[in-house]
């Protein structure tokens, strides 16, 4: 379990690339934000969490039950979706938006996450005229 990475996953790794080359800027990790998301956006006001299926719980087809040690493996899981409901909900409450990118659904997310990100841009900057 120690070798079992929680920042700069692949998936990870991939939404970031994929921002920087859209030529969205962004902050990692930032210990100051309810839930210390994976990415923020300060801008405007994005917080992102990219989730393993497995280790969020997702029920997707990448997401699989242990077979062995099955009641630590479930209890840990569970604990996990119970953070990240609490972890939305501070975010929310702390004026954030979030956008959650599942691994069975990165690129697509990722996609739809720069659609949204240029509609804001576009608008900020119409606005800044």
């Amino acid at each position: 379990m120690a070798a079992i990475k929680s920042t700069n996953t692949k998936p990870e790794l991939y939404v970031r690339k994929t921002l920087h080359a859209a030529g969205f800027r962004f902050r990692l990790h930032r210990k100051d934000i309810p839930g210390r998301p994976d990415i923020v956006l300060p801008r405007y006001e994005i917080a992102v969490l990219v989730h393993g299926c497995y280790w969020h719980g997702h029920g997707c087809k990448k997401d699989h039950k242990p077979r062995s040690n099955t009641a630590y493996w479930s209890a840990k899981i569970e604990r996990n979706m119970e953070r990240d409901t609490r972890n939305l909900k501070d975010l929310d409450r702390a004026g954030w938006h979030t956008f959650v990118i599942w691994e069975c659904s990165l690129t697509t997310e990722t996609a739809r996450l720069i659609e949204k990100l240029s509609i804001l841009r576009d608008v900020q900057q119409h606005n800044a005229k």
